[in-house]
């Protein structure tokens, strides 16, 4: 008796699975989908960046300014908190005066920080070189014995890749007399 091992029935194949060619395509679509969904990562990463840790260290910053003219007493006008730490003369303390705006700040009302949140000294009335955040304030009296206080923070704008928004913080407090 010989045996012989069964064959299969005409035109079907014995084998399953995919072939070369099969794989190849596949990973073709797969290849063409991926780089499709590759700036939209890009886009979320550098959001992500922008809006979550420049925010929260702009929003840590201004904070920090506020604290810091808040502990200045009520008639301070000459304290410069614009060096660490707070010199006794050469700056505004709480004197009313100031701007929000980081375009043209006054210049006892402004500082700036490096990249790590280090007071960076400016340059006579300009803008230091290595800054990356700018802080500027402002302090109102909008009734007798109290003044508000406003501090911005910016990241600089090469800092937060040049598009969409850049990242800021304004924090406001009131101070009254004779705390």
């Amino acid at each position: 008796m010989t045996s012989r091992m069964s064959e299969p029935p005409a035109g079907r194949r014995t084998q399953s699975g995919f072939t070369l060619l099969e794989t190849i395509v596949a990973l073709g679509i797969l290849a063409v989908v991926a780089a499709g969904i590759l700036p939209m990562a890009l886009i979320a990463t550098k959001t992500t960046e922008n809006q979550g840790h420049l925010m929260a260290r702009t929003t840590e910053y201004a904070q920090d300014k506020l604290e810091q003219l808040l502990s200045l007493s009520w008639g301070d006008t000459t304290s410069d908190t614009r060096v660490f730490p707070v010199a006794a003369n050469g700056g505004s303390g709480l004197a009313i005066g100031g701007s929000l705006d980081p375009a043209a700040p006054a210049a006892t009302y402004v500082d700036y920080l490096d990249i790590d949140g280090n007071v960076v000294a400016a340059n006579g009335g300009n803008a230091p070189a290595n800054w990356y955040y700018e802080r500027v304030w402002q302090v109102t009296s909008p009734r007798a014995n109290l003044k508000q206080v406003a501090v911005l923070a910016i990241v600089r704008l090469s800092a937060a890749g040049g598009a969409g928004s850049i990242p800021q913080s304004t924090i406001v407090a009131l101070k009254t007399f004779p705390f």
